[in-house]
């Protein structure tokens, strides 16, 4: 069960400026120093899917869709396994330097991946790619969170986390570069990796730590360890739970819907990456800027505001993915694409600042590492499963209808989560 120890209220504490700013624009130049970040971070994921016809063509080690699978479970598995490590690391050293290293080497890794020939260099590049990347949304998140109080802390991580949606969007727009016979998909991937290298030196110039981080490792150290203090917290174990359920559907439709489409309705790279990822994230961007602000004012007034906006948004995943499985027209996949990204949105601008609401400070970039530990290894399973499925001619119907009884789950779930009364001061 969930003790007093388990949470370390804000305390409020001076606010020097920055870089000559005040400290609520800082907050929000932190954000947007982040934003182009996050945007590499997802681009540079998502070209993958959207530009899986051109590889598979240029590397016929690849025999199948599961040794596809493989490819994408082998990101998961190792961002999973590295990041409550990376969490770790970033509760206890300067996240402005994790966060600018994180970008230095998977943006190397990503050049790298435009000049792999074989299923096994890929494999380890993505592999690569997964060690890289652990490091960079946990130590984001926890310093928007540090420098953003309640009042705006659902609307800053769902900025942030429109970066990563915008990504996607470009990302879908890989198909184009692969199909192009003056481009191709190692020139997306080199320009990418190019990009991400270069920005690293101004981020690194630019970014500070947050003065709460350092108030936090100056703080009483609590009686009890990270792992102990967060895994027995009912309502840590509930959210990650809850993190973890959705995610499945998630990474399935980011990863495949491109080549879902693309079979169903026989379209080119081009057009069925930009229609399985425009559409989704796009809504998915609306409904972050909306869920954050609904969130960020609802919980003035009621301490589980956020769950509330969250557990809205994950009851539209079951008529949007009930309607992308029984889609007949390309139309209708859109129109259920949008309304799972909208959803998607009101969930994922509310997991940290829920975090924020049942655990200590210091633990909240561990805290979100495991989530993601947990959360990306089903989703790693989730995407190898689905090749697999497919393989055997399981019919898409039956596969979406499953998430959507999952999705229904996890509105029950997340309701059921307590704020502690001690954490009020930063709800």
């Amino acid at each position: 069960m969930a003790s007093s120890s388990n949470v370390l209220p804000e305390r409020p504490g001076p606010a020097p400026q920055v870089l000559g700013l005040s400290a609520a624009r800082y907050a929000w130049l932190v954000v947007a120093l982040l934003f182009p970040v996050a945007v590499l971070n997802y681009v540079d994921r998502q070209m993958l899917g959207t530009m899986k016809a051109s590889m598979v063509a240029d590397i016929p080690s690849i025999a199948n869709r599961a040794d596809w699978g493989l490819v994408l479970g082998c990101f998961k598995w190792t961002y999973a396994i590295l990041s409550p490590f990376a969490g770790y690391i970033a509760d206890r050293l300067s996240r402005r330097w994790v966060i600018t290293a994180s970008l230095f080497v998977w943006s190397i890794v990503t050049w790298w991946t435009g000049h792999v020939g074989s299923l096994n260099e890929l494999i380890a590049a993505r592999a690569m790619m997964g060690i890289s990347e652990a490091f960079y949304i946990p130590a984001a998140l926890a310093m928007i969170s540090e420098y953003h109080p309640s009042a705006t802390r659902s609307r800053a991580v769902g900025v942030h986390q429109t970066g990563i949606y915008l990504g996607q969007m470009l990302g879908g727009f890989a198909g184009y570069a692969a199909d192009s016979p003056d481009h191709g998909w190692s020139w997306a991937f080199t320009t990418c990796g190019m990009i991400g290298v270069v920005y690293a030196a101004p981020l690194l110039a630019l970014l500070r730590d947050s003065p709460k981080q350092v108030r936090a490792a100056d703080a009483p150290a609590p009686t009890e360890g990270v792992v102990r203090g967060l895994f027995t917290n009912r309502n840590f174990l509930l959210l990650v739970l809850y993190f973890t359920l959705p995610a499945i559907a998630g990474w399935v439709v980011r990863d495949w819907m491109p080549e879902i489409l693309r079979e169903k309705f026989n379209l080119g790279q081009g057009k069925a990456g930009v229609s399985a990822i425009l559409y989704v994230q796009i809504a998915s961007f609306v409904g972050a800027i909306i869920g954050g602000a609904v969130a960020d004012r609802w919980v003035r007034t009621n301490l589980r505001g956020r769950i509330f906006t969250s557990a809205i948004g994950m009851g539209l995943f079951l008529p949007a993915l009930f309607s992308v499985g029984n889609a007949g027209t390309l139309g209708m996949a859109i129109l259920g694409l949008a309304v799972f990204g909208f959803g998607w949105g009101l969930f994922d601008c509310n997991n940290m600042p829920i975090l924020c609401q049942i655990t200590r400070r210091e633990w909240r970039a561990t805290g979100y590492g495991f989530m993601n530990m947990i959360s990306i290894s089903c989703g790693g399973f989730g995407d190898w499963a689905f090749g697999a499925l497919r393989d055997r001619h399981v019919p898409l119907n039956l596969i979406f209808g499953t998430f959507a009884g999952i999705a229904l789950l996890s509105v029950i779930v997340v309701l059921l989560i307590r704020p502690q009364p001690q954490a009020a001061a930063d709800a």
